[in-house]
């Protein structure tokens, strides 16, 4: 079941990731060390002029958008959270939201497991024998019976 607070954080984490690939560097890529390599995706997207780079009015467009993103995700933090509508996130709301984050892994995480049985627990024993992990790990469907 996909809760608000699921496709929430699943937004945060895909921004994080954006913003994190923003400052990836890849030195063998540049002439310049310095420099830092932008994502094509984020290139592509904010690029204006096309020239490869982002000067710097693209950067600030870029920055801009970064940072409405980022003030919507405390938002919604914040409505999810702050049960006591201070404006800010507190000891025990702060405890309250890692409880509903390791929840939310842990489901994930149960949800995979389930997955990988169903696609390779061939003898639904509930758990991966040694002919079923070698499947798993060599990528195929589903052993054969018998292995």
């Amino acid at each position: 079941m996909k809760t608000p607070f699921m496709s929430t954080l699943r937004g945060a984490l895909c921004a994080f990731a954006a913003v994190c690939t923003v400052f990836a560097v890849h030195p063998e890529d540049n002439k310049d060390p310095k420099e830092k390599k932008i994502h094509p995706g984020l290139l592509k997207k904010y690029d204006a002029n096309q020239d490869g780079k982002l000067d710097e009015t693209e950067k600030a467009a870029m920055d801009a958008d970064m940072a409405k993103r980022k003030a919507a995700e405390e938002a919604s933090r914040l409505k999810k959270f702050d049960t006591n509508k201070d404006g800010k996130i507190d000891e025990t709301e702060a405890a309250a939201e890692k409880a509903a984050k390791e929840e939310m892994k842990a489901k994930h995480k149960a949800e995979m497991e389930a997955k990988l049985l169903e696609k390779y627990d061939t003898n639904k024993d509930g758990k991966l024998d040694e002919a079923e992990m070698a499947a798993k790990k060599e990528g195929k469907k589903k052993p054969e019976a018998g292995n």
